[in-house]
């Protein structure tokens, strides 16, 4: 039985293993590259553990999510990836169409967090395509600098976002610095295609990662 498309994607199959919130941010990371995303919800209840909710603004985000990630190994468990039977409160009230859960008391106030920051991501949501300008004046290299990463970086997040690319090999952490990584792909045309994609790209909201090449 098909769900008709929604904003809303609902993941299950999720290592029950990782804390709600390095969850999220590991999920905003790899999919915000997607499209917007208003919000990403995961509880810790018994019930619902190693299932999430991420909401995007745009329907064919959702889809393009769907479609590219099914089933792609998450801390080491493949994600099952549906649409939501229903519309997350963010996008009723978009639409016009959210209703008030009568029994829920609780209800009105997570919602004024979900709008708050929704409006946050949507007005740092632009800035990111601006950094291509702080290009570094280094030669091409097949391996390649990053800067501005935020504290909870690890190499799982960096994986998957450049294995995506043709001819990735590593990623190299650096010892005792959260802010900087290397990472190493085949060949110059390769890292320069990964570079071109994914500079300016925001781990978290708050940062934009900075590419260059690394010194020969």
């Amino acid at each position: 039985m098909d769900i008709r498309p929604s904003h809303t994607i609902y993941i299950n199959n999720l290592n029950e293993k990782i804390k709600k919130e390095e969850l999220k941010k590991s999920l905003y990371a790899i999919f915000s590259q997607f499209g917007q995303i208003l919000d990403i919800v995961a509880y810790k209840t018994l019930k619902m553990r190693g299932q999430a909710f991420i909401i995007f603004k745009e329907i064919a985000s959702a889809t393009n999510a769907m479609r590219t990630m099914q089933g792609f190994p998450f801390y080491d468990k493949p994600m099952r990836i549906n649409y939501s039977k229903t519309d997350s409160d963010v996008i009723a009230k978009l639409k016009g169409t959210f209703q008030e859960r009568p029994k829920r008391v609780k209800q009105p106030k997570p919602v004024q967090a979900e709008e708050k920051k929704a409006k946050k991501q949507k007005s740092t949501g632009e800035v990111g395509a601006t950094n291509n300008s702080a290009t570094a004046e280094q030669p091409p290299n097949q391996i390649l600098f990053l800067t501005n990463l935020p504290e909870e970086t690890n190499e799982m997040m960096l994986s998957m976002l450049f294995n995506q690319f043709p001819g990735f090999k590593e990623v190299r952490l650096v010892p005792n610095r959260h802010d900087i990584a290397f990472v190493e792909f085949a060949t110059e045309l390769q890292s320069g295609a990964a570079r071109e994609a994914l500079q300016g790209f925001k781990i978290t909201p708050t940062h934009a990662m900075k590419i260059s090449f690394a010194k020969k």
